[in-house]
């Protein structure tokens, strides 16, 4: 399956029913494929040929949508930045990736001043330096109609082991593999009228569950940004059914006093382990539908899948299984360091085959995590139980994970250590029950905590900040003289 004929099918099934409905207004499935074939035929008038690489930096909109459909009919390759990153990061990415062009929302004006000179094309969506979006709407629409399945649709870029931006590929067909899989494993059978709510952002979790709504004739609703009041209010009144978030964002519609999002069919969680306290709470004040699904940049989601009913399970008698990630919807194992399988109940690294597992990263060298045999190396250590059941245990780096999002400590340490007058700095995760884990930055040296922080806020994204930062005497040593993080960990997680 290819995604741009899969909008073509959606259009003619179902054109005159409502498709998005967001901040730039309502589109119907007819009136969003037009724009989609008219904007992926501008691309390419600008001069870009097939897989030529485009940044899209844009807020939960309608044409964050529209961008996202209209690459995978021109052939070039979305590079969607994500708005919470420093200008750095994106400036690593666009680097790494070789982009030509950029599509932004002109509210990134400033923030895109040196970004935008290096590159061929700037395409701007609103008032702003750069080619006006709807001048790209004005011609003939794209009617190339071929194309290989196989063909790279996006790179999704995460961090390395040192936190530098990898771009991730993905290709028609690993979308399409998500799609199957969502639909197999997180929805069920859909019909048009059901609503899906992006209560997140597009560019994370909640962009998986764009193709099964668009396929099955679904309208969508999006949200600008995450509002636990604005949750509530399209569910009421805008017809929700159906929406993901990341642990935190639910602990925060748990703390509205009167939540009422009973008619969703669905809320799924997933980006980061929830509490089975949280759980508890969230079936009982929000909806008993919950499902939580695991995935990878290197391996869409879903992955695994703990559904509706064993939370249910979980919830009666068997509390253990809140604290599992649920069954494998596709080709899962555990292998030792040698790359053996392990039986049932033994701890190994989690490794997974299929057609959702990336073709391999963009930068050169790079393509290790997958085996000969085609197995991704997640580098999340777990055990598989008679019943099959997937339980996390650790993972083999120390990223944390902190509102739903992956931050690699060193490029946090690095951040700190620039900070004249500290010697030695260390940072960890730390349990939190809204953001799952909270950052934490240990230093020793006689730098002030507000120099830290300062610099700290200039040069990282902000979920990569530390929600607090201490000053020691000393650290915890291991047998190499190396800092001891585990030993941080449980004092700090005790």
């Amino acid at each position: 399956m290819r995604v741009d004929r899969l909008v073509a099918r959606a259009a003619a099934q179902h054109g005159a029913r409502p498709a998005l409905d967001g901040p730039q207004g309502t589109q119907t499935f007819a009136e969003l494929a037009d724009r989609v074939f008219r904007l992926a035929a501008g691309l390419r008038r600008l001069g870009l040929a097939p897989g030529d690489r485009v940044l899209d930096l844009q807020p939960n909109q309608n044409s964050f949508v529209e961008t996202d459909l209209a690459c995978c009919a021109a052939g070039v390759v979305r590079v969607a930045l994500n708005y919470r990153l420093h200008a750095d990061d994106w400036a690593r990415i666009a680097e790494d990736c070789g982009a030509r062009a950029l599509v932004y929302d002109a509210r990134y004006e400033a923030q895109t001043e040196v970004l935008r000179d290096g590159l061929d094309h700037v395409v701007v969506i609103g008032d702003g330096p750069g080619t006006a979006y709807h001048t790209l709407l004005d011609g003939p629409r794209f009617a190339d109609g071929s194309g290989d399945p196989d063909a790279l649709v996006s790179l999704n870029y995460t961090s390395g082991s040192t936190g530098r931006p990898k771009g991730v590929r993905r290709t028609h067909r690993v979308r399409a593999a998500s799609h199957r899989a969502m639909l197999a494993g997180v929805l069920g059978e859909l019909s048009t009228s059901d609503v899906y709510l992006h209560a997140g952002p597009i560019t994370h979790t909640s962009g998986l569950f764009l193709l099964p709504f668009l396929a099955a004739g679904a309208r969508q609703v999006i949200l600008p940004s995450f509002d636990p009041e604005a949750v509530v209010d399209a569910v009421a009144n805008r017809g929700a059914t159906h929406t993901a978030m990341v642990p935190t964002m639910i602990a925060r519609l748990l703390g509205l006093a009167d939540a009422d999002v009973s008619k969703l069919k669905m809320l799924a969680y997933a980006g980061a382990p929830m509490p089975p306290e949280q759980i508890r709470q969230a079936a009982e004040r929000l909806t008993p539908r919950l499902v939580q699904y695991y995935g990878l940049v290197e391996a869409i989601p879903p992955v695994t899948v703990l559904d509706a009913a064993l939370h249910a399970e979980g919830l009666k008698d068997r509390p253990e299984l809140l604290s599992s990630a649920g069954r494998p919807v596709v080709e899962v194992s555990i292998v030792d360091d040698a790359g053996k399988a392990l039986p049932a109940g033994e701890t190994g690294e989690v490794v997974t085959r299929g057609e959702h597992v990336m073709p391999g990263y963009w930068s050169a060298g790079a393509d290790k995590a997958v085996d000969a045999d085609g197995w991704l190396h997640t580098g999340d250590l777990g055990r598989l139980d008679a019943d099959g059941v997937l339980w996390l245990v650790d993972r083999k780096g120390d990223m944390i994970i902190t509102g739903g999002y992956n931050v690699y400590p060193r490029e946090v340490e690095d951040a700190v250590a620039a900070v004249p007058g500290v010697r030695e700095v260390a940072v960890i995760g730390v349990a939190d029950p809204e953001w799952g884990q909270r950052i934490v930055a240990l230093y020793t040296g006689d730098a002030s905590t507000e120099d830290i922080a300062a610099h700290c806020r200039s040069t990282l994204a902000s979920y990569k900040k530390p929600k607090e930062i201490r000053r020691v005497d000393s650290f915890p040593l291991n047998a190499t003289g190396k800092i001891a993080k585990k030993v941080l960990r449980e004092q700090w997680n005790a």
